[in-house]
């Protein structure tokens, strides 16, 4: 049996609005999808979620038509199912550990989990008040993962979020069309039910510092901040006016609405958009610049298609949009007229052995070449946010950091050199940085925290 494949909008027409490219399967293709599983009795799928969600079992619910029973399944390891089936990498894996995949088409894991959480419902837990209390800084995956295992624990959780609208980088770096708001509120506000109290507009380390929390009677913190400090080119003309972060693109954007002219976050952005990098954020940035009015959008990256590192959907959704991928090509200065962004010359690449990822190195031709320009979006990642640590410091807490600004922590625990404040997530990656794997930071610092506050 063919694998089941999601409805999409039209190619045309969704150039023009935020609405969700892909639909969910039928109640009818999802019991087809569902009796293509194996029901391994030594999955790989599970092993190849950072989370370990019982693939096999809540599969198997579906096949009979018991969604909730499916989502009660999910659950008991992930409270985000509408967002995970949407925005994790299941390609590397659990589809990616499909035994189906060797021969033909994986499970389509993703699809049927993106289902189970818009169909099924959060059932309400029992909450036996322990008596201790938990901090957590950051809504984004890690806290709202660790805050649900915490509270389930019978902790007073407070979670601080120093945006005014809570889910972190879910709700201000990944567009609306690739995961609609209403089903990471619908996730959140499960949290709320629990018990779980936030606080927006909160920045620790300015608003309030780990010191503070501790002095307040928390006794435990879990820093899940992410890491919002973008990595820029440095190259000549980065500080002209048309020059973007894509941090800051997509948060004008995803959570201020800079995009509908009756906000008060105007976007300027010219006719032709060159995004620089090529992951999910780059293509991202690219899907958006096209939707909120850009002529042209090219995705400018230094290596062939072959390396890219984003999600091959992504950028099948980028091409299908009208996106132009410049690839072999590194940008080299920015020019500008006015103060504005009017070209940027482009160094032209080949690529040479493989470097140290395994990936073949992209080698300088001596060849350049100039490409007129409104706006460039840099998309080459993101860096911990140093307030946190910095504030720590000068209150005489000794916060062990790397030398790229992350927090170390115990990668079993995820304790950090100071004693019942632990950290997961970007600000302190121990693996891919991605929704899921940072879910797992928060569950492993979730059971660390109640082993400690247990003794």
């Amino acid at each position: 049996m063919e694998r089941q494949k999601l409805h999409e909008q039209d190619k045309v027409l969704r150039r023009s609005n935020f609405d969700a490219v892909e639909s969910n399967l039928t109640d009818e293709e999802v019991k087809l999808e569902a009796s293509r599983c194996l029901h391994c009795k030594n999955a790989r799928c599970v092993k190849g979620c950072p989370v370990n969600i019982n693939i096999p079992e809540f599969v198997a619910k579906l096949k009979e038509g018991k969604v909730q029973e499916a989502g009660d399944i999910i659950r008991e390891t992930s409270l985000l199912p509408s967002v995970c089936g949407r925005v994790c990498p299941q390609e590397r894996q659990c589809e990616g550990n499909c035994i189906l995949g060797i021969k033909g088409e994986a499970l389509a894991i993703g699809a049927l989990e993106r289902y189970t959480g818009d169909n099924s419902d959060a059932n309400k837990t029992e909450i036996v008040a322990s008596g201790k209390k938990v901090a957590i800084v950051g809504s984004g995956c890690a806290g709202i993962t660790a805050a649900a295992d915490l509270r389930k624990a019978g902790h007073e959780v407070v979670v601080f979020e120093a945006l005014h609208k809570l889910g972190g980088v879910l709700r201000y770096g990944i567009p609306p069309f690739r995961l609609p708001r209403k089903f990471l509120d619908r996730e959140i506000n499960a949290l709320k039910e629990m018990g779980v109290e936030f606080h927006t507009n909160v920045v620790v380390g300015k608003s309030i510092t780990l010191k503070q929390l501790q002095e307040d009677g928390f006794d435990a913190i879990f820093i899940s901040s992410g890491a919002g400090l973008p990595k820029m080119l440095g190259i000549a003309g980065e500080n002209l006016n048309g020059v973007y972060s894509a941090n800051e693109f997509l948060t004008r954007v995803n959570l201020m609405g800079a995009n509908d002219e009756n906000k008060t976050t105007p976007l300027k952005i010219g006719e032709k958009v060159a995004v620089i990098g090529g992951g999910n954020v780059a293509m991202d940035a690219a899907r958006t610049a096209v939707r909120v009015g850009a002529k042209e959008v090219y995705i400018v990256y230094r290596r062939t298609e072959k390396e890219l590192p984003a999600r091959l959907e992504e950028i099948r959704h980028a091409k299908e949009e009208g996106v132009i991928f410049k690839l072999l090509h590194s940008p080299y200065e920015i020019k500008g007229e006015n103060g504005f962004v009017s070209s940027i010359d482009l160094e032209v690449m080949e690529l040479g052995e493989p470097d140290e990822s395994g990936r073949r190195r992209h080698v300088s031709t001596g060849k350049f070449v100039n490409m007129p320009i409104n706006t460039v979006i840099v998309a080459l990642g993101t860096g911990p946010n140093p307030i946190i640590q910095k504030s720590a410091i000068s209150d005489g807490l000794e916060i062990e950091t790397d030398k790229k600004g992350y927090i170390v922590v115990n990668s079993e625990t995820n304790e950090t050199s100071i004693p019942t404040v632990y950290a997961g997530g970007d600000v302190a990656p121990t693996g891919e940085s991605n929704a899921i794997n940072a879910m797992g930071a928060g569950k492993r610092a979730a059971k660390a925290i109640n082993e400690m506050l247990a003794k």
